[in-house]
Parts: structure tokens; sequence; C-alpha cells
């Protein structure tokens, strides 16, 4: 097998080694990341500067970009040969329910997606260290049995793995995403220098973590999956917007 991997934490994130030790064991993996930590990058490009790559000394590849960069680029460029699979993690923290709006791991994945090959986006429910080994091995059980059963072209695989070990887990749960309160409020503070600064508040707390949500399967020590659309398109609000804006008159 033929494996991509990247991550939106950066090149020398632990989740992305341990990744990486797991997913050789499946063939060759080739990892292409961003050169510095890019949580919450979403699906952004970098459209002004030019992207520059650098290989380290474990053979691991940084781009001075985020994460929908490093895959698009490892693909069209750095790689001899497309990958099977993209896998984006293990990211440091969950990406449930709302979180996956913004993150840079699923977007990495949906990248993948969006080139046509299947994907997979890989989180711990932790930003600690000690049980990412059980992730990364999670990874590995998921991407072969993706290989093995492949979903349809337009969707990614958002897996969100509990903080306990690879022994410790509850099962597998399949998931719907789960939604949050909104956040609080931006802080402001001054500098040094008595300029004001401003930091985003803490993430809001759990509203759906009802069961058949990723929030649930987590809180009860399960790996979550959950398939993502790529395509937003909201179907359902498609007559109810006609019915008015036939009725527009262009300028």
């Amino acid at each position: 097998m033929n494996i991509l991997v990247s991550n939106d934490d950066g090149v020398f994130a632990p989740g992305l080694d341990a990744l990486y030790q797991e997913l050789s064991k499946l063939g060759k993996v080739t990892v292409v990341a961003p050169d510095r930590n890019h949580s919450g990058a979403s699906s952004s490009l970098t459209l002004i500067n030019p992207l520059r790559v650098q290989q380290h000394a474990n053979g691991f590849y940084s781009v001075n970009g985020t994460p929908t960069d490093c895959v698009h680029l490892a693909i069209s460029q750095l790689m001899d040969e497309a990958p099977d699979i993209v896998v984006a993690g293990v990211n440091h923290g969950a990406n449930l329910g709302d979180d996956t709006f913004y993150s840079g791991t699923v977007a990495a994945a949906a990248e993948g997606r969006h080139l046509g090959l299947p994907a997979v986006a890989m989180s711990l429910a932790s930003h600690d260290d000690a049980n990412l080994v059980c992730a990364a091995k999670v990874a590995k059980q998921v991407v072969e049995n993706l290989i093995a059963h492949p979903i349809p072209s337009d969707q990614i695989l958002n897996v969100n793995v509990p903080d306990v070990s690879f022994e410790q887990l509850q099962g597998f749960k399949v998931t719907r995403l789960g939604s949050r309160h909104k956040a609080e409020l931006m802080q402001k503070q001054q500098d040094p220098w008595g300029r004001d600064i401003y930091w985003y508040g803490k993430l809001g707390q759990e509203l759906d973590a009802t069961q058949g949500t990723d929030f649930h399967a987590i809180n009860n020590n399960k790996v979550s999956i959950t398939p993502l659309k790529i395509d937003m398109t909201a179907f359902e609000s498609i007559e109810n917007v006609s019915d008015w804006a036939e009725k527009l008159k262009s300028n």
C-alpha cells in the first residue's frame, strides 16, 4: 500500500510519528506536513507566497503552508505515484461536532478526497501523548477496512479515539456529528507595550451529545467513526429558496 500522511499540528508533532510508525506496517508511507502548527486552518490555501519544501533527517517533508497545501503539493509534485489513501493525524485533541468545520486535520483528509482518493482524519481526544499509540493502532485498522470496503467518492471518515489505552477501548461506533454551545466571546488583553490583543474564547460545552453522536461515543470510551460528505449543498432547502429566488429580477 502507498500511503500519504499529513497533519495540522506540524511536522515535529508526536502524533505524526506515531501514525507513521503504525501505518508503515501496511506499506510505503510518505509524510508531508506543515513546518509549524496550523490547528484551525480548515481548508485554507497559500495563494500569495510561494511554497517551499524541506526534507528532514527522518525522511519527513515539511512545507511552509497549510495542511491542504501539504496534501496537494505531495500528490502533484513530491510523490512518484499517487497514494492509495490519505491519512491525516494523529491530531492532538478531538475533532468532534462543530470542530470539524475548522479542523486542519479534517481539511487535509478532505483535500485527499478532492483529488480522488480515499481519506481518513484521525484525532485523539487528548492533548497528552500517552495514548497516541492507541490512536495509531486504530488508524491502521480503519485504513485496512476502508480500502477493503470503500465508501462513496464524495465522503471521508472522521475518526476520534478516546484517551485510553488500546486494551481499554470499549469498541467502535459509527456516529453522526454532535454539536456544541457557541464558544465564549473573544477575550481582550494588552501586551507589555499596552497595545490591545485578542484571544479566542474557550470552546462551547456539549449541546448535542446524545446517543449516536461522536461526543457520546468518546464519552463512553468508544472510537467514533463519522462519515463526512464533502458536498455541503443543503438539498432540502433548494425548493424553498427556489420559490422566492426565481421571482427576483436581475439588474
